[in-house]
Formats: C-alpha cells, structure tokens, sequence
C-alpha cells in the first residue's frame, strides 16, 4: 500500500534547518528497504500559486490556500506492508527532519 507522508512546519516554531545531512541517510535506507516511491522539499509558501477555475473565469491567488501558521513543507511517497509499518518509519522521519508528520493511505 502506499501513503502519502506529509512533513509539516511552523512559521511560529520551524523545524531545524541543518537536518538534511539525517534526511538524506533517512532517504537512502528507505530506497535500500524498499519503501521509497517519492520524495521532495517545497518552497515557502510565499512562492504559491492557488488556481481556481471553477467559474466563467479562471482566477489565480498569490500565496496558500489556507494561512496558517502550520503548512506543508515537504511529503514522501511510501510503500509499505501495513499502516503500522508506515507509522513506525513516520516515527523515525519525524525526528529526523525535526517536524511534524502526517501519514495518509492512498485509496
């Protein structure tokens, strides 16, 4: 099954900034382990673009779709038996990247 990993900051608390040495080991255990599909940092969400295109015109929005002081500041794409094995890698990532981690099964 896969699950979309969700890393999660805080504008009032961030993450630290020097963990990318512990991700990238992080990342290249979970491509040795088979778990990796994807993965990939955003950009600040000063640099968004919400696009909606719902109506009898198109209408594009600098920044978020939502403010908030909590945003997505990057995800990962696993594979993984179980949600308990999911859970237990976001545990890891978690401390890891020093951030907050949200873990949802792909339907």
């Amino acid at each position: 099954m896969r699950y979309l990993v969700s890393v999660i900051d805080d504008k009032v608390n961030p993450g630290s900034t020097d963990r990318q040495p512990a991700i990238s080991a992080f990342n290249e255990r979970l491509i040795a382990d088979g778990h990796w599909v994807f993965a990939g940092g955003l950009a600040d969400t000063d640099a968004a673009t919400v696009v909606d295109n719902r109506g009898e015109q198109v209408v594009f929005s600098d920044g978020p779709f939502v403010e908030s002081k909590e945003y997505l500041a990057g995800l990962w794409v696993w594979e993984a038996s179980d949600l308990d094995v999911a859970l237990r890698l976001a545990t890891e990532a978690s401390e890891v990247c020093d951030r907050k981690i949200e873990v949802r099964p792909f339907r």
